[in-house]
């Protein structure tokens, strides 16, 4: 699956749905692409696990703030599905400053046979009316309609970073720089402010909100990251405003490691749960660290993804890659984590074995059938055959957004305008 290559097409974020038979996708442009997984026929029995695209719709347009002079971009910073409840599909899609509900269906019948209009749709001379006509509905070509069902806006000064669906179905949260605020799915002009960590001098700032997250099961927490490397975990039980967390992680800085850039690189780029509820993963610029929700003061594991960028970190600062946000996922059993890195490299770490791979997505490598060869980085000295050499990473080629089937080994990976949709072997 590629996209034209276009700035606008740019892929801002991937997620599966609950079932995992659906995959969405948000851009630069404010679009909302959808593909849908094929059904296995008995003929073709490898086609099962193919997705193709089954809606495309424009989620957010580009808005301008009079007040403020500030233009707001249409691009789509995430999307969350809702579990399903009935025929139709329900996701959430947000933009630096307005969240949107939308409803996904499908029509492939057609009312026919009215009385006060024409089959065109006009309206006929009740004059000419003489018999009563019931309507039938017809059978038609499937047509999948998306349209928006609510609309949450103006309750972000600065641009939300994150929105998260509750394990009680009846709420969200959306998190901007400074603020968390708390929504019902009913009620659009009214939410509650559960995070507020804005000082009252602004010139006193030292952190700001990078990702924030519920609890899978349980819908009184939810932990949020800072750009300080901390991460907070908050009980809605405990008080109305959760400016008072209940858990406080943080890892110890290393003395050794201590450099000008140590302050941006700790920052936390993503925060997630794993699905059982125990563990919370958080990626920062060098690492992914696993940590257990009983233990506050380490991680329980940490994985580096790319420490033979800690010898550039310089150049990246210059070409401002040191602020690329990377996102983090777990495979459906949380044995496994996956996370993006530069020159189309991702990366996935085995928690049991210990064992971890380098893979690239790439069209070479997009060819159907075609099996991921494990890539490798060197660093100076003599660089083997397949190896390729730290100097010569493409660092406009990251993959910042990935996702994992909630069950299957299926995994979608964004490379700037290119979706890739890798599946487990089968034999």
């Amino acid at each position: 699956f590629s996209y034209m290559e276009k700035n606008t097409d740019i892929i801002s974020t991937v997620e599966f749905n609950h079932t995992g038979e659906l995959l969405a996708t948000g851009d630069k442009g404010g679009r909302v692409v959808i593909f849908q997984r094929e059904q296995e026929s008995k003929n073709q029995v490898h086609r099962r696990g193919e997705y193709n695209v089954y809606s495309t719709f424009q989620s957010h347009e580009p808005e301008f703030d009079y007040l403020k002079s500030l233009e707001i971009e249409e691009k789509i910073n995430k999307i969350r599905w809702l579990p399903q409840q009935n025929a139709a599909y329900f996701l959430l899609s947000t933009n630096d400053k307005t969240v949107k509900l939308w409803k996904v269906s499908e029509r492939d019948k057609r009312p026919e046979g009215y009385n006060l209009k024409d089959e065109e749709g006009r309206l006929r001379d009740p004059a000419t009316i003489t018999t009563l006509r019931v309507p039938v509905l017809r059978p038609m070509d499937l047509m999948v309609e998306a349209t928006p069902r609510r609309v949450f806006a103006n309750a972000h000064t600065y641009h939300i970073n994150s929105i998260s669906v509750n394990s009680d179905y009846e709420t969200y949260m959306s998190a901007d720089d400074l603020r968390i605020n708390l929504w019902n799915f009913e009620i659009t002009n009214q939410s509650f402010n559960i995070v507020d960590i804005k000082p009252a001098n602004m010139e006193e700032l030292t952190e700001v909100i990078t990702a924030a997250e519920f609890h899978p099961h349980h819908c009184n927490t939810f932990v949020y990251s800072s750009s300080k490397g901390t991460i907070r975990l908050c009980d809605m039980r405990a008080s109305a405003l959760c400016d008072r967390h209940t858990k406080f992680f943080e890892e110890p800085e290393d003395p050794s490691n201590r450099s000008f850039f140590s302050e941006i690189i700790s920052s936390i780029s993503d925060v997630k749960f794993s699905h059982s509820g125990r563990y919370i993963m958080t990626r920062d610029y060098l690492t992914v660290k696993v940590w257990d929700l009983n233990m506050e003061n380490r991680p329980i594991e940490t994985y580096q993804v790319h420490d033979y960028l800690r010898s550039k970190l310089c150049s990246l600062y210059e070409n401002d890659c040191i602020f690329d946000k990377f996102e983090c996922v777990w495979n459906g059993s949380d044995s496994v984590i996956m996370t993006g890195s530069y020159n189309n490299f991702f990366r996935m770490f085995d928690r049991n074995t210990k064992r971890d791979v380098t893979l690239e997505a790439s069209r070479e490598n997009s060819k159907p059938r075609a099996i991921l060869k494990p890539r490798k980085v060197c660093v100076g000295g003599k660089r083997r055959k397949d190896e390729i050499s730290v100097d010569s990473l493409d660092f406009s080629k990251k993959i910042l957004h990935t996702a994992w089937h909630p069950s299957e080994n299926i995994i979608a990976v964004a490379a700037t305008n290119n979706l890739y949709i890798f599946q487990d072997k089968v034999n």
